[in-house]
């Protein structure tokens, strides 16, 4: 059965990889597998035929026959599952990456989330200077134990896994702000992921849609 997705007809970043339908390409390009993209407006996203796959009204969503996911963790947590390449074998160590599929959306992308709004969406009021350097502060807490913790390893768990791919889609949404920059292995970690061949095609795949 052809996988569908959906994407931005126009993404928000210009094709720079940080709209989360990138995560889930990436996925799918990871495992070798063949699909389809539905480009949508941000008027087509709020619309019934939509909300019927997404009730939020966002993208990405997942169709593979009768199955509907949305939540791009959800989608990369069935790709890893239902194809080899994106998790262990053993059992503890699947567990493990699972937990780094989490920790990334739970842990490590709300801070990084709250900076981007306190520069974009709250950058005109008038106490947004005053509380940047408390987000700041909050996202190099998160920046410090990670890098703690990756020490000067590849990946997080041995092999790389969707508990990294994960990571690394997180972390691009910090590189603009040069916090990423203050923690070299992250940074390395970061550019180490970019260079997987299934991330560049999925970036180009979404660079390319932005550019036409």
């Amino acid at each position: 059965m052809t996988i569908i997705i959906t994407a931005f007809e126009r993404s928000p970043d210009g094709g720079k990889g940080l709209a989360r339908d990138t995560r889930v390409r990436w996925a799918i390009e990871e495992v070798g597998r063949p699909y389809e993209v539905r480009l949508l407006s941000f008027s087509a996203m709020k619309e019934p035929a939509h909300l019927a796959l997404h009730p939020f009204g966002q993208i990405p969503t997942y169709e593979e026959g009768d199955l509907v996911l949305f939540e791009s963790g959800a989608i990369v947590l069935h790709i890893a599952d239902h194809n080899a390449g994106l998790l262990p074998d053993d059992a503890n160590a699947r567990a493990r990456a699972i937990t780094w599929v989490f920790a990334a959306l739970n842990t490590v992308e709300p801070p990084i989330l709250d900076l981007a709004n306190a520069k974009i969406l709250e950058g005109n009021k008038s106490w947004s200077m005053a509380r940047l350097p408390l987000v700041e502060d909050r996202v190099r807490v998160r920046m410090r134990l990670l890098a703690a913790r990756l020490g000067d390893a590849d990946w997080l768990n041995g092999a790389f896994s969707a508990g990294d791919l994960m990571m690394v889609s997180v972390l691009l949404r910090l590189r603009a702000s040069g916090i990423l920059d203050e923690f070299p292995n992250l940074a390395t970690y970061v550019a180490r992921g970019e260079a997987r061949p299934a991330y560049q095609r999925a970036f180009a795949a979404q660079l390319a849609i932005n550019a036409g």
